[in-house]
């Protein structure tokens, strides 16, 4: 796709990896910000995490037990533990009971853990090689290097490294606020369907689709098959992405596009050729806001999501779209599908591809149970993506 096209003079559909070239493009990364260490979970490094120190700071023991000098037998002259500072240096034939984690005192040769030694009185002995459980300063980083490119998405272990890196602040792009409406007349949130009314199987999925994109889900609104509530809601929720399930094909009681156009969107996307998920969208809602347009079969949505809703939340983290593997043949689909790209859950086992059954536009039982879907390009190449709960991914 050249450029985006104004929702006045609509775009035609557009192939699946433009779609999500085009979703990658649309978005401008977020504003950084410095926040405390503490308060950077989940968010995207704005710059690369330097070290301020080298880790160890200095030669520290591995084990609690005792620094020696020398052979042995030892005399212990002196004893010390994290915090205690750094202890006289050793002379030969000496050691210094020590705990996890203290400063070695300089001469140390070793340490001896307790579970090693003997030790009468003073005297100490037991065997030991050079160096062992000593760790050396800077053995993890020294101080100026590199330790998390820009970009990386801060997890747990992270934050820690940071801290422990000497870091109060880091400065992150914070997860992009993500909103939903939820529309359809037919469309239970709680209880058991019936023949006229069905449960909402969109809903539930879109905090956790979202929080694996990186995003920060902040709920859902639920609406009727309406034009003007639907403007209303587009006029006044405050999101960096908005996420419509429904009301995105063309039938009587989807009014998304017209919506958009009346309100004067920049419709970017208007349809993929891709199965399922045909009938997505993508747009820029009047100061920046981006909206994604989610079919209202459940499995068309997660496809809709992964194709437009990823692809603009990782680039407001100013991620670059995320690569997809190449994966073998999947038999009976060897030779494409004409102009469009399918995605069919499959299960990966011993480097073979098997399509889960249940996997038609409305269920949502195949992907449930798949550990990737099968991206078959038009000419029948396959790429596999990654879904939540699988080993890798975008949140990972």
């Amino acid at each position: 796709m050249s450029g985006s096209v104004p929702a006045t003079g609509r775009p035609a559909p557009v192939g699946w990896d433009e779609a999500r070239e085009a979703a990658h493009r649309a978005a401008t990364p977020l504003r950084a910000r410095q926040v405390p260490v503490a308060a950077a979970l989940g968010s995207a490094l704005a710059e690369p995490l330097h070290a301020l120190v080298g880790i160890p700071v200095a030669d520290r023991a591995a084990m609690d037990g005792y620094a020696v000098n020398g052979a042995p037998p030892w005399t212990v002259v002196a004893s010390v533990r994290a915090g205690d500072g750094v202890p006289e240096p050793l002379r030969p034939g000496t050691a210094c009971e020590i705990a996890t984690g203290a400063p070695v005192p300089a001469a140390t040769h070793a340490v001896l853990p307790y579970e090693h030694s003997q030790r009468v009185g003073a005297l100490l002995s037991g065997d030991v090689e050079p160096g062992r459980h000593i760790r050396r300063a800077g053995e993890q980083c020294v101080a100026g290097e590199v330790v998390l490119a820009e970009g990386s998405v801060l997890g747990p272990a992270a934050l820690g490294l940071a801290s422990a890196l000497g870091h109060d602040t880091v400065l992150v792009r914070t997860a992009p606020i993500v909103h939903a409406l939820v529309t359809g007349d037919e469309l239970l949130e709680r209880g058991v369907p019936t023949a006229a009314r069905v449960r909402d199987a969109i809903g539930p999925m879109l905090p956790g689709l979202t929080g694996w994109a990186g995003g920060r889900f902040d709920g859902i609104t639920r609406l009727g098959d309406s034009h003007e509530l639907l403007a209303s809601a587009l006029e006044t929720i405050d999101a960096d992405v908005v996420l419509v399930s429904g009301s995105s094909s063309r039938g009587p009681a989807d009014h998304l596009r017209a919506v958009l156009e009346e309100l004067g969107a920049e419709l970017v996307v208007d349809g993929v050729r891709c199965r399922p998920g045909h009938p997505q969208a993508l747009a820029r809602l009047p100061g920046g806001r981006l909206l994604v347009g989610l079919p209202g079969n459940p499995l068309a949505a997660y496809v809709a999501f992964l194709t437009l809703a990823l692809p603009a939340i990782t680039a407001l983290l100013g991620l670059p779209l995320p690569e997809l593997e190449p994966g073998p043949a999947l038999s009976g689909h060897e030779s494409g599908h004409g102009s469009a790209t399918r995605l069919l859950p499959v299960r990966v086992r011993g480097g073979e591809l098997t399509e889960v059954p249940h996997s038609g536009s409305a269920m949502l039982r195949g992907v449930a149970t798949a550990d990737a879907l099968a991206v078959i390009a038009p000419t029948g190449g396959v790429r596999l993506h990654p879904l939540p709960g699988a080993s890798t991914g975008p949140g990972s």
